[in-house]
């Protein structure tokens, strides 16, 4: 009696062990956006975010411009519909549809450019897509 109480606690542990192995079957990707600025504000910095379809803004992030370029890797979650049943039958094709780059300094923008995930970028490796040609920020004057 005793061995069968015993082994009903390490099943329920393997099962859930199992569970949460299919649960996290769907790959962290990222995003790489590098560029150059032409005639940087000297605070100026580049923001990136990942726009999903409906137009539901999605992760994004911010970095500083040195030496007039710039790279920011954005990483998003690829699932795109939830587990039926403890992980399995989970969707793993999430991506952005939109990626906006803005030059901001502040509030004041500079200058913006939206960009077609499909056509513009191409996979790098297996979880990362960069730009298929040179993103260039420009100053107006």
């Amino acid at each position: 009696m005793l061995f069968g109480t015993a082994k009903t606690p390490s099943s329920i542990l393997s099962v859930a062990f199992i569970a949460c192995t299919f649960a996290a079957a769907c790959s962290v990707d990222v995003v790489i956006v590098k560029g150059r600025v032409d005639d940087a504000p000297s605070n100026a910095t580049v923001r990136v975010q990942l726009i999903y379809a409906k137009d539901v803004a999605g992760e994004s992030g911010e970095v500083t411009i040195e030496n007039g370029t710039f790279s920011i890797p954005i990483e998003f979650l690829t699932q795109s519909r939830r587990p039926v049943v403890n992980g399995l039958l989970e969707k793993c094709s999430r991506r952005p549809k939109t990626v906006t780059v803005k030059l901001v300094e502040g509030d004041h923008e500079y200058d913006s450019v939206s960009l077609d995930f499909a056509k513009d970028f191409k996979m790098a490796d297996s979880s990362a897509y960069s730009l298929r040609s040179e993103l260039v920020l420009n100053r107006p004057h």
